[in-house]
Order: C-alpha cells, then sequence, then structure tokens
C-alpha cells in the first residue's frame, strides 16, 4: 500500500491528490468556516492515516464529529471498509452505556490540579501551594474520595481545599476515575485511534480537564519520542489567544509548549477551526501544514498569507468562492500547493447538518 494517502482530486486536472503521510511529523492547521465542509474533509484524512499509516491518533473531539470513525457508513467500499475494520479504534464518552471518559485527579500534575480548582498562584497563594504540597506520595494510600482525604487532615489549609472542592461543584463531576482506568492509561495503550468525545460533558471545565490531563501525560513521556499525532478540533475551545481561567491559562501553556516543542519528541499537532483569530497565535505561528477551507474575511485570509508564506496568494484569494468540500492544501505534506475536492469518507460522520424538516 502507498504511502502517499488520497484524499480527493485535484480541481485543476481531476488526478488523485494525495498528501505525503510522512509530513505529518509536522503540525498542521486545518480552517474553514461553519459549512464548508471543514469536518467532513477532516474525517477523510483520518480515515487515510488509520488505513496508511501505523501513527496513533488522539481526537480531542469538543462536538461529537468523530464518534462515529469506528462505524463504516452504509454504501461505503468494500476493501478499505474491511480494511478500516481491523483498525483498533477506541471511543470514550461521558456518561453510561459507552466506554467512560474519566480522569484520575491525584494523578494530574499538581499545577493541573490546580487549575481544576480555579487557583491564582499570586492571588490564592496559600490553596495553590497546598495543591503543590499533596503530591503523589501523600495520595498514594487514598482511602476513599480525595474529598474525605483532606477533610481527614490535620492541616486546615487542606480543608479549605475540600470546601472549595464542594463549592466549585468539582467532587460532584463524574468525569473522576477513581480506582477505574482513566484517560491516560486508555491512550497509553497506542491504539491506532482514541477518540474522547469532549462534547458530553455538560460543563466546559470538564472538557479542559479531561484535555489537560491527557496534554500534560503525553508531555510528561515525552522522552520516549513514541510518535503520536494530536487532533484537537475546534481548537478555539482549548487554546483560545485570551484565556481567562487559571484552567484555560494551564490548557493553552500547554498546547503552546507543545506547538513550540513537540515536534523533536514525536508530539504532532493537527488544530482545526473556523478562523485563524480565534486560536492563540503562539499555536498557529508553529504550523508547517495548511488546509484551508471556505474562508469568507477578508482580513482571516490576510492572517493566514502572513503565517503561510507558502501558500500562494491567488489560491487564498479564491477561498471566498470554494464551494463545499472544496480545499486548498499547501506546505509540507503536498508536493505543491494544490486545489483539492475532497473525496468520500469511509466512516460515519458524527457531527452532519440537522435538515429542515420538509411537508
Amino acid at each position: 500500500m502507498s504511502a502517499d494517502l488520497p484524499v480527493g482530486s485535484t480541481v485543476a486536472s481531476g488526478d488523485a491528490a494525495l498528501l505525503r503521510a510522512s509530513r505529518f511529523n509536522r503540525h498542521t492547521f486545518w480552517c474553514g468556516q461553519s459549512g464548508s465542509g471543514k469536518t467532513y474533509a477532516l474525517g477523510v484524512v483520518l480515515e487515510q492515516l488509520l488505513l496508511r499509516t501505523r501513527l496513533p491518533l488522539v481526537v480531542l473531539d469538543p462536538n461529537s464529529d468523530f464518534v462515529g470513525l469506528g462505524r463504516t457508513r452504509a454504501g461505503a467500499p468494500a476493501e478499505p471498509a474491511a480494511e478500516l475494520g481491523k483498525r483498533d479504534i477506541r471511543i470514550l464518552r461521558p456518561g453510561t452505556g459507552y466506554d467512560p471518559l474519566l480522569v484520575r485527579f491525584v494523578d494530574m500534575d499538581a499545577r493541573s490540579r490546580a487549575a481544576v480548582l480555579q487557583l491564582d498562584p499570586v492571588r490564592d497563594a496559600e490553596e495553590y501551594n497546598t495543591m503543590l504540597r499533596v503530591d503523589r506520595a501523600l495520595l498514594d494510600g487514598l482511602d476513599g474520595t480525595l474529598l474525605d482525604w483532606l477533610r481527614r487532615s490535620e492541616d486546615p489549609a487542606f480543608h479549605r481545599s475540600a470546601t472549595r472542592l464542594e463549592n466549585l461543584g468539582v467532587s460532584d463531576w463524574d468525569l473522576w476515575a477513581w480506582d477505574e482506568r482513566d484517560v491516560t492509561d486508555v491512550v497509553g495503550d497506542r491504539a491506532d485511534a482514541t477518540v474522547l468525545d469532549l462534547g458530553g460533558f455538560d460543563e466546559a471545565a470538564q472538557a479542559q480537564t479531561v484535555a489537560l490531563a491527557v496534554l500534560d501525560r503525553l508531555w510528561a513521556r515525552r522522552h520516549e519520542r513514541e510518535g503520536r499525532l494530536v487532533v484537537i478540533d475546534e481548537a478555539h475551545n482549548l487554546a483560545a489567544p485570551d484565556p481567562r481561567t487559571p484552567l484555560e491559562r494551564a490548557l493553552t501553556e500547554r498546547i503552546i509548549q507543545i506547538a513550540a516543542e513537540g515536534r523533536k519528541y514525536g508530539i504532532w499537532l493537527l488544530l482545526s477551526t473556523q478562523r485563524p483569530s480565534k486560536v492563540h497565535p503562539n499555536v498557529i505561528s508553529q504550523c508547517d501544514n495548511l488546509a484551508l477551507l471556505k474562508t469568507s474575511s477578508v482580513a482571516d485570509l490576510a492572517e493566514l498569507g502572513q503565517i503561510f508564506g507558502f501558500a500562494p496568494a491567488e489560491m487564498l484569494a479564491e477561498a471566498p468562492n470554494f464551494d463545499r468540500g472544496r480545499a486548498l492544501f499547501a506546505g509540507g505534506f503536498i508536493d505543491v500547493p494544490r486545489l483539492v475536492r475532497m473525496g468520500e469518507r469511509i466512516t460515519e460522520e458524527g457531527g452532519a447538518d440537522v435538515q429542515v424538516p420538509l411537508r
């Protein structure tokens, strides 16, 4: 099987459009406004990566768009559908009836635990320091919940942390693994794809906590240099240019760090969003691959032109007129910049538009 990824046909000639699988060892920026076919097109590429490479995928999925990645759609070509069916694809979702999406709070990085509790290192100096002192060695013999453990402590600062847990409602989240396998354990299995359905949570903070736990663990194990593609769909939810809460700041800082340094350790990002201005500039500036679907904003196209100087200006100028499913690919993962008509999906699309009911 070829190492190149057939993702559709070139607009100019109708020939097969091929992406270089080997150049997904760079960060990729995937952009297109609502209704452009951005998510569908991304699914086409992820399917081809599953078919033609051994690169493990970790998909942070805030809109439940990729939960069907393990199910072939009716009418899909038989041979690739059968081959895709052999892949180990894990779908983790909140709630019952699914493989559970859980986090072990006590295993999180100490600063990330503090961020979950919305502690600022300056404003909440004493409580923040308390979280730094609650290290893994203290928690090895944890009997019951963390809340109970904090309450039993003789340290008044631990009691205040317990009160904060209760007041924020964090102790009531159904997210906590306690003695069960958590998301970092599953990601550590290195399945062909692990999809984390962040869209199933009621609060953004829970989705952010899952993402932070996973990215922290990948970064902590970076010296193992095991290649992995981390797909962050709707990346503005996790790497905004103006993070406000301690949790949002911790998550954005980790993504910036991975964008800046992760490539040499084999942690490669694919960031998908509707507008470049909605993602932190220190993340976008580290991307070497560009996929652009319909984008009508002149300001957005000007920004993309400045960041991605390898994307021809005349092709960028056509982006407002792209029909659904047309994309511009430029950068290291394609031989020359090309306009591409995306091919058909093999698996089910989770986030298809709701149709207007007709009489």
